[in-house]
């Protein structure tokens, strides 16, 4: 439907949610255009915040821990094609990301600084507060032995699929609980056929993106190359930090940034009230 088309009357059987549906979408592009100026948390970080500093060399993975309040930064030191993560609330395992909806209710499938995740059940898990390259995917999935057969000649390189088996593994879950993953620094598109391609540059050595958990959660992580990342098999290594962020203001650009995320956040508020934790 045309842009100018969207602010006339609907009418017939639909019409009352074609009105919303048009409303939260402006809406949503609205605000998008307000997160370079919103305020988040510090670029700088100040000294005594800092919990843990580590590095994953390239191809390999970690799972970490991450408290509400805490904010992982993971660092592309070296300008490595995509890091990939998956989220769960670490109350209750059977909360995890979820990809769908993250990117379906946010109206966004580029998620990048002020966007949410969304967990399965509706809640927030993290917010991106700040995120120095702007492209992130959660559509194509990443990297497995097939992909790396398929693109490098190699099934037995190290892959996404395998290091969050790994991971899981040694974090009482299996395979059957590893949901679609966010890969960082992946600037994912779509062509005129529908089909995903990598566009334009990847990130440079130094770009960050910063995630405030919402919740107690675990993490894994994986620094693997991206499926569609261009070029030969040579990830290389990142940084992760988990430091104390300052607590989110009432007017968090990331709380109020669209409807659906302030309803994440209400939801929030009644499960943290539930386990004594508001």
């Amino acid at each position: 439907m045309a842009e100018a088309s969207r602010s006339e009357k609907y009418t017939g059987p639909y019409a009352a949610q074609q009105e919303r549906y048009y409303r939260l979408f402006g809406g949503a592009k609205a605000k998008a255009r307000d997160f370079s100026e919103a305020t988040g948390n510090p670029k700088a970080i100040g000294d005594g915040l800092v919990r843990m500093k580590d590095t994953v060399p390239g191809g390999w993975a970690q799972a970490l821990p991450l408290a509400r309040g805490e904010t992982l930064r993971v660092v592309n030191t070296q300008g490595t094609p995509g890091v990939s993560l998956v989220f769960y609330n670490a109350k209750d395992r059977s909360e995890r990301f979820n990809a769908g909806d993250t990117v379906k209710i946010q109206w966004n499938a580029r998620l990048s600084r002020g966007r949410v995740l969304f967990s399965d059940m509706g809640r927030v898990l993290a917010s991106i507060t700040d995120d120095t390259y702007g492209r992130n995917d959660a559509l194509a999935g990443g990297s497995s032995q097939a992909s790396n057969a398929d693109k490098y000649g190699n099934a037995a390189l190290r892959n996404t699929r395998d290091n969050f088996i790994l991971l899981a593994s040694k974090n009482g879950l299996d395979k059957r609980d590893i949901p679609p993953c966010l890969t960082l620094f992946a600037p994912v598109g779509v062509d005129g056929a529908g089909r995903f391609r990598w566009e334009g540059e990847g990130a440079a050595p130094g770009d960050h993106v910063d995630l405030r958990a919402e919740l107690d959660l675990l993490v894994f992580i994986s620094n693997a190359p991206h499926p569609l990342a261009p070029g030969d098999y040579d990830p290389k290594d990142i940084d992760l930090l988990i430091w104390k962020s300052p607590p989110p203001a009432v007017d968090d650009f990331c709380r109020t940034a669209t409807e659906e995320a302030i309803r994440g956040f209400e939801n929030n508020a009644r499960y943290l009230a539930a386990l004594g934790e508001a």
